[in-house]
């Protein structure tokens, strides 16, 4: 709800002054809308996103291949002088994506909702400034003086929240299409420092692990009427968090100690199949990034 109304309301602050009130209006509803219906985020305590990865017809494509050719595009996307380039990387990644048959579009949605209300909260900081006489493309009087969007403020607002909204759509193209061991394999064959790849797995584990501790608490907590009523939640949620604490700390030494029974040395090694790079998949993203160089190339001619 809270990201469904964020997003009207950016849009429309995004559009004001550059089209009629009712239709910023009438986009804004729209926006919100979409996020509303299809942008219900939820929490789960399985590897769901390595499960959609798995599903992905890409799933098949050079890890390695995918990797550069994301990292490629979102620095093209952070990179462009006009938002048109990264905003149409967007909606063609996310169409790739969706196509992939991993992931629905309502999913992809929920997912893309957590991100999207760290984007729009962005968006209003640079949108909105508080000054002392009214001026801009609308204004609000409070207390002695005005909040206010300037034409520039919309501009800049624009190209920020497009190249974010294109770098997130490169980042989740990759994840919902390569499994965390695969692009932590393709870390180290790029000599990142090994301590940093073994505490990806172990971080990227323990979050789910945690994550399925604590809705078992919730649930048991909930059945027993441990929420009804805002001081009996408010103890609740204390005693719950405090329990999941202690729970970490003895289930990380179960595992430690499972690892070392079988022979750890400090180093977390994943069973690889290798999959070559294929003319599909290079032809895809080598045209993606000629389209973004190309239309870079524009922007900066000033034809675009």
């Amino acid at each position: 709800m809270i990201t469904a109304v964020l997003a009207a309301f950016v849009i429309f602050s995004l559009c004001v002054g550059a089209m009629p009130v009712e239709a910023a209006g009438a986009l804004g509803l729209l926006a919100g809308g979409l996020l509303l219906a299809f942008g219900r985020h939820s929490h789960s305590g399985m590897l769901v996103i390595d499960i959609y990865a798995r599903r992905s017809r890409y799933f098949e494509w050079s890890p390695a291949l995918k990797t550069a050719g994301c990292v490629l595009l979102l620095v093209l996307c952070v990179v462009s002088p006009s938002p048109w380039v990264p905003l149409a990387l967007a909606l063609i990644l996310t169409v790739l994506t969706v196509a992939g048959r991993g992931v629905t579009l309502s999913h992809y949605l929920a997912l893309f909702s957590l991100p999207a209300a760290f984007l729009l909260l962005s968006g209003l900081a640079l949108l909105w400034d508080y000054v002392p006489v009214k001026e801009g493309v609308a204004a609000f009087p409070l207390w002695n003086g005005w909040l206010v969007i300037t034409a520039e403020a919309q501009v800049r607002a624009r190209l920020v929240m497009a190249r974010a909204l294109g770098a997130v759509s490169c980042l989740y193209f990759l994840s919902l299409s390569t499994t965390m061991p695969e692009i932590l394999s393709v870390l180290r064959r790029a000599h990142v420092p090994q301590v940093m790849t073994e505490l990806a797995v172990l971080i990227y584990r323990y979050l789910f692990l945690l994550f399925a501790a604590y809705h078992s608490m919730r649930d048991a907590a909930a059945s027993r009427l441990g929420y009804s009523g805002f001081a009996r939640s408010v103890r609740t949620t204390g005693a719950v968090y405090g329990n999941l604490l202690g729970t970490s700390f003895r289930q990380a030494g179960a595992c430690f100690d499972a690892m070392e029974s079988r022979c750890y040395n400090g180093e977390i090694r994943f069973l690889q199949r290798e999959k070559p790079v294929t003319v599909p998949a290079a032809a895809l993203f080598g045209g993606l990034a000629a389209g973004a160089v190309l239309g870079i190339f524009l922007a900066v001619r000033g034809g675009l």
